[in-house]
């Protein structure tokens, strides 16, 4: 039984709502322990096919529950030595960007800090109209540490992230889609629902082709132009030995549904 979120398990990939109302959805320890398992579950499960990650309505996630930080003075150390090895909420922030299969942030109001850093770190955010995302740490004398620094100017370039770290100016839904933050603007209570839709239509496309497709745009990103192309090249010619490709071409060539098994 989870105590931090709420799990449900849809037929291709499962449902994850942080289900923290009294902390606007800040996650702990507890919270990362839980949603680090899902991960396990859907990354090892050959079934499910990706991951939703959501909240409530008032708040997706409002970032890290600070009342579990505690600096005593002859601990500076040990937290170094926790944060780097033992953290669960520094391990989820790492395994978001390394996970294989589709992660889908579905935001309906404040995603602010942490918890903005999440759904930065999905491959792609569905907003409700009245969602709200910002890195408000600097107002705290704190700066973005779950790769916020690095993730957002990736999105709308060094100058503009850069003034929205600083300032910690909120972004309403709309400019968020002007600055192609998130995907799909939908109404207000909705967004969970576009995230289904995207998800069943990918559900319907070859498993693996997703997951080479994620991986090279991910490790091609940064490369220089022939890096990726030789990436791609691999991840292309390895795919043409799968069973799923013949699969693929045996359905278009009798003008049927595929059915992919992911190998």
């Amino acid at each position: 039984m989870a105590e931090d979120i709420k799990i449900a398990r849809h037929d291709g990939w499962i449902e994850v709502t942080i289900d923290r109302p009294e902390k606007l959805n800040a996650i702990r320890e507890q919270t990362a322990i839980e949603i680090l398992d899902v991960m396990e579950e859907v990354e090892s499960g050959r079934q499910f096919r990706g991951l939703i990650i959501t909240g409530s309505e008032k708040a997706f996630c409002t970032g890290v529950d600070t009342s579990e930080q505690k600096n005593e003075p002859d601990e500076a150390f040990e937290l170094w030595r926790r944060r780097k090895r033992s953290r669960k909420v520094n391990q989820f922030f790492r395994a978001l960007p390394e996970f294989t299969k589709p992660v889908i942030a579905a935001v309906e109001g404040y995603a602010l800090g942490g918890g903005f850093e999440v759904a930065l770190l999905c491959d792609f955010i569905i907003a409700g109209e009245k969602a709200q995302f910002g890195l408000p740490e600097a107002k705290l004398g704190l700066m973005p540490g779950g790769a916020g620094t690095l993730t957002l100017p990736r999105i709308i370039g060094k100058p503009l992230a850069k003034e929205l770290i600083w300032t910690g100016r909120r972004l309403k839904a709309d400019e968020a889609l002007q600055l192609r933050i998130v995907n799909h603007v939908v109404a207000q209570g909705t967004a969970i629902e576009k995230a289904r839709e995207i998800m069943t239509a990918l559900g319907e496309q070859g498993p693996l082709s997703v997951m080479f497709t994620k991986s090279v745009i991910e490790r091609g990103f940064e490369s220089s132009l022939a890096e990726g192309m030789s990436t791609e090249a691999d991840a292309f010619f390895a795919l043409s030995f799968s069973q799923d490709r013949n699969e693929g071409l045996a359905a278009f060539r009798e003008k049927r549904a595929p059915k992919f098994k992911g190998n």
